[in-house]
């Protein structure tokens, strides 16, 4: 078996990418998230290689934004009072995306990293694996920004394999607890990405999209899956359908690469989202996607990052994801000097001392209340049977 090595791409230079201290979306995740890998002895392990990023040209951003969104949001970016620019109609301004000095530059790196990552995957045999925990901004859309997202880094990298490769086969797979909306519509009419979402449904949270029934049009028909999931879904449940499902899709599809978007805000304490998940549930995620992108995506695999909004929660998460790439085992113990930096920078969080958490909670309330659990299992049951009676014969006939 070859010795495979991963890329992990990561820069200080993340925290540009910043609304403000109030905002969800803290780049101290990042910052924490390095730290704990580091501390745990990943980023000394002898098959990873940290790469710096570089920065996306304004050429190959506009491969997926339009060009005059594109110049909007570098003249905000130089001048956040600029009044010649109309910021709500790009969907900048106070809200999800406020505007920021800078932001023009700290986007473009954010997709140079995800560039950066997927030149690595594709093109060094060595390391078919790689992880931009910055990247993963899938909801921004050609014409304006949405959910935090300004650029579309994930959109930006895939159109970079697409000059690399024209015929290139990618299978998207988001487990983020929004649906992954920017990259389902960005390539809707295109068979050679297939994008998985696995969301909380859009009936009870942004951006209420992501139902069964959009699946792709015109020549992308059939070609975008989606997994609505219910508030309160559990470990088991998830892991269930994730199992019966997810494999054998990318086992049809047989795709060149696999790209995750690895959101964490599907987490039981997530202040964002009402989902039911724990930090253990991506011990067994990664597993299963490390073992399909070696079986069925020709061995390759890039992570980016993506949601997940309580700084205690995404750093131990998306840990574990490296770890299992580097198929290195933890202890479920977190360094006391990890510990310590978290109490310092995030004292409003409850302290966590072990690596990951169980979902008893979701569980106890689960056992409490029998008829809640039946409706929930039952409707897990009906997305399995719909993926396979209805996604899996569809692809197959593709």
């Amino acid at each position: 078996m070859p010795i495979n090595k991963v890329g992990l791409i990561y820069t200080d230079e993340y925290q540009r990418y910043n609304f403000g201290p109030s905002h969800p979306l803290r780049p101290l995740r990042l910052m924490l998230t390095y730290s704990l890998m580091k501390q745990l002895g990943l980023l000394s392990h002898e098959l990873v290689k940290v790469l710096e990023p570089r920065m996306a040209t304004q050429e190959e951003i506009e491969r997926v934004h339009a060009h005059g969104y594109v110049e909007a949001v570098k003249k905000l970016s130089a001048d956040p009072t600029d009044r010649t620019v109309k910021p709500y109609a790009y969907g900048l301004g106070p809200g999800d995306n406020p505007i920021f000095k800078g932001m023009y530059e700290a986007s473009a790196l954010v997709c140079g990293a995800s560039m950066t990552a997927a030149e690595l995957v594709w093109e060094d045999n060595a390391y078919p694996m790689a992880f931009n925990p910055a990247g993963g901004l899938h909801h921004a859309m050609k014409n304006r920004a949405s959910g935090f997202c300004i650029f579309n880094d994930i959109a930006v990298a895939i159109h970079h394999l697409k000059q690399q490769d024209p015929d290139i086969r990618v299978a998207y797979l988001d487990i983020d607890c929004h649906h992954g909306d920017g990259v389902q519509w960005l390539f809707y009419d295109d068979p050679n990405v297939l994008t998985i979402s696995l969301h909380e449904s859009g009936k009870f949270l942004f951006p209420g999209t992501g139902e069964t029934k959009e699946r792709g049009g015109n020549l992308g028909d059939g070609y975008s899956l989606n997994f609505p999931l219910l508030p309160g879904t559990s470990n088991k449940m998830y892991l269930k359908l994730f199992r019966k499902c997810i494999p054998r899709v990318l086992e049809t599809y047989a795709p060149d690469l696999l790209i995750t978007q690895l959101g964490v805000d599907t987490h039981l304490n997530d202040p964002l989202t009402q989902m039911g998940l724990s930090i253990k549930i991506h011990r067994d995620l990664a597993q299963t996607m490390k073992t399909c992108a070696r079986e069925y995506c020709n061995n390759k695999w890039l992570a980016l990052g993506g949601g997940g909004y309580l700084m205690t929660v995404v750093p131990r998460a998306w840990t574990l994801y490296l770890a299992k790439m580097l198929e290195v085992d933890l202890d479920n113990i977190l360094p006391d000097k990890w510990i310590e930096e978290v109490k310092k920078r995030v004292p409003n969080e409850e302290m966590p001392y072990h690596l990951w958490d169980m979902a008893d909670k979701i569980e106890v309330q689960l056992l409490s209340n029998p008829e809640v659990a039946k409706k929930m299992i039952d409707y897990t049951n009906r997305l399995i049977e719909l993926c396979e009676n209805d996604y899996l014969p569809r692809l197959s006939k593709k």
